[in-house]
């Protein structure tokens, strides 16, 4: 197929507009979309933050870090996926893994509460400030570095070194410090006094939980088929065939991480699936820069979707306003033993990672044929 420059392109427009003359108000405009910055300003990136955003709302958990043990096994298929796309999502840090494997030119994660864009801004702020992984986790969980550890070393090995460190309340109060230098004065956002004591409460939460800390906070891994799996231990899982892919897998995956933060393209919205304002602004914003989405990954938002009135309904009618590849795929995380698959279960949470394809679901979707969770999950494998 002819590719055709958009230099070209606009050369055409500027012409034709000067030939057929100034357009009446009712007529539809001439125009030429960007294409994605390569890097956005520090302006720029705190603009789509607060004018995508919408006002937070409520879930019953922090979730401070993921829950899903199979996170990994749908990513060999994900790869599948057209390259150079848009890639979206919600909730915590598994997201980076995905990030890391898809290597997208922007990624935007949605979430209800302001709490997690905050804590992706935390995130942000300590992988921009490290060196590498053992200094990251230095960072994060407020314990100094142990010796011996480096660029070759393993997601196991690394967690090794850390079990028994323990934690510095000066180190602590030192990167909470740097934390805040880092996003209002070196990034300049305008983060508000509740903003900061949020960003705080989180950070707080990594020092007292350090990488044995689990979705369900500090302490609360739990027992039995209850067990919630740690960051430490989520960070050290596979793809099912032995590959760690996690962002922490090895210091290649946290240097891609790393990259696309530093240039300002993971960016953290506050947004309701169901409201009317984030998903739609995003879309806009993707079509006036001739971008589509690769992946959506939805964790299993959609159960409770599916329990709120017609909150699934609006949330299909939002990603209809996105454009995406005939490729695109939704990414879910099911629980309870809803899904037939081969995946084992984890901590007996019962959990499967599952993948399916956007257009198909939008035509059935449209078509009438999507009416329950059931639906959902019958067209992901």
């Amino acid at each position: 197929m002819l590719t055709i420059p958009r230099r070209i392109i606009l050369v055409a427009a500027t012409a034709l507009f000067a030939f057929l003359g100034p357009l009446s108000l009712t007529s539809t405009p001439l125009f030429v979309t960007d294409e994605l910055p390569k890097q956005l300003s520090d302006e720029a990136f705190w603009n789509l933050v607060t004018e995508f955003s919408e006002t937070g709302g409520y879930f019953r958990s922090d979730n401070f870090v993921s829950n899903e043990t199979t996170f990994q096994y749908v990513i060999k298929d994900l790869k599948k996926t057209k390259p150079g796309g848009v890639y979206l999502g919600v909730g915590p840090d598994q997201n980076f893994t995905y990030i890391v494997a898809l290597q997208p030119r922007m990624a935007i994660i949605f979430d209800i509460r302001r709490q997690n864009m905050l804590q992706h801004l935390m995130y942000k702020a300590l992988i921009e400030m490290s060196s590498d992984r053992a200094d990251f986790l230095s960072r994060l969980f407020s314990r100094k570095r142990p010796a011996g550890i480096g660029a070759q070393t393993t997601a196991e090995e690394l967690f090794n070194a850390y079990e028994d460190i323990e934690a510095d309340r000066q180190f602590f109060l030192d990167s909470l410090q740097a934390i805040q230098k880092q996003l209002e004065e070196h990034h300049h956002f305008k983060l508000s006094g509740e903003d900061k004591a949020n960003v705080e409460y989180v950070f707080r939460s990594f020092y007292a939980g350090g990488p044995d800390l689990t979705y369900n906070g500090v302490g609360g891994g739990g027992f039995g088929r209850s067990r919630m799996p740690s960051y430490a231990e989520l960070m050290q899982m596979t793809d099912g065939e032995g590959e760690n892919r996690s962002y922490m897998g090895s210091e290649e995956n946290f240097r891609v991480l790393q990259d696309l933060e530093k240039r300002n393209l993971i960016v953290p919205v506050v947004g309701d699936f169901a409201g009317t304002k984030a998903i739609r602004a995003v879309g806009n914003y993707l079509k006036q820069h001739d971008a589509f989405v690769t992946a959506f990954y939805l964790s299993n938002v959609e159960q409770y979707l599916f329990q709120q009135d017609d909150d699934w309904s609006k949330f299909y009618h939002n990603v209809e306003t996105i454009p995406v590849d005939s490729t695109a795929a939704f990414i879910r995380s099911v629980f309870n033993g809803l899904a037939v698959t081969s995946q084992p279960s984890g901590y007996g949470l019962r959990s499967a990672s599952l993948l399916s394809s956007i257009p198909d679901l939008l035509k059935a979707f449209s078509a009438g044929d999507v009416r329950t969770y059931s639906d959902v999950i019958n067209m992901s494998k």
